[in-house]
């Protein structure tokens, strides 16, 4: 009994990731709306009941691959090693444009025009993907601006730092290569110079908002206050 019950754990995992992979690959080319439960289950080779069965419905896949995208753009583990590595913040900070890049441009992989799909004409999942994975990674990302800056976490400031250094690597995602006619430019750079542009451009931006946020600090603890 116990071997049939693990042959039926292993298979159904198996037909989840490929009705995820199937979904995935469908919903980049053609996007939700136009991904049908039917397509995705011929892609994936698997009964249409498959579907409702481990992801419940075709709004419940999609919430799944939006998950899967995001993680497979930037995951907590590799958030996780980044914090932990045994470097200054400054090159944490690069590691982590490294990644994004890497997943954005290079590995060229569905989750990466199913996020440019879900950003340039959201769908009312796009909040649980808000909701979910973006706020667990957040701290992570905080946590070394926080030591570039100076800064504390807690500060709003901070927040703003984060989309500053966010926005631009995002725009990866959404530049896909037929969108704009700079974009085809943008993907035929190496991804050294990517990864150097945006870095250099972080953290100029994070070093004159640290001596800014420390000259106002200075300030505010004069006498004269």
């Amino acid at each position: 009994m116990n071997k049939i019950s693990r042959t039926q754990r292993a298979n159904g995992g198996l037909t989840y990731n490929r009705i995820l992979e199937a979904a995935g690959e469908l919903f980049a080319s053609t996007g939700f709306a136009e991904t049908t439960n039917k397509m995705i289950a011929a892609h994936a080779e698997v009964d249409l009941a498959s579907i409702n069965y481990h992801f419940d419905s075709r709004n419940g896949l999609y919430q799944a691959v939006l998950v899967e995208a995001h993680r497979r753009l930037i995951s907590i583990d590799s958030l996780q090693n980044i914090v932990e590595a045994d470097l200054p913040a400054t090159e944490k900070l690069r590691m982590l444009i490294e990644g994004l890049v890497e997943s954005a441009i290079v590995d060229k992989g569905w989750h990466a025009t199913v996020l440019s799909r879900e950003f340039l004409s959201p769908t009312s999942h796009l909040k649980m993907l808000m909701e979910t994975e973006i706020p667990a990674k957040m701290p992570f990302i905080l946590g070394i601006l926080s030591e570039i800056t100076a800064i504390p976490p807690g500060d709003p400031s901070l927040l703003r730092c984060l989309a500053s250094v966010m926005a631009p690597c995002a725009m990866l995602l959404v530049v896909g290569p037929n969108t704009f006619s700079f974009a085809e430019e943008i993907h035929r750079m190496t991804r050294e110079t990517l990864v150097d542009h945006l870095y250099s451009f972080a953290i100029a931006g994070l070093e004159a908002i640290g001596r800014k946020h420390a000259l106002g600090r200075v300030q505010n603890t004069s006498p004269d206050h």
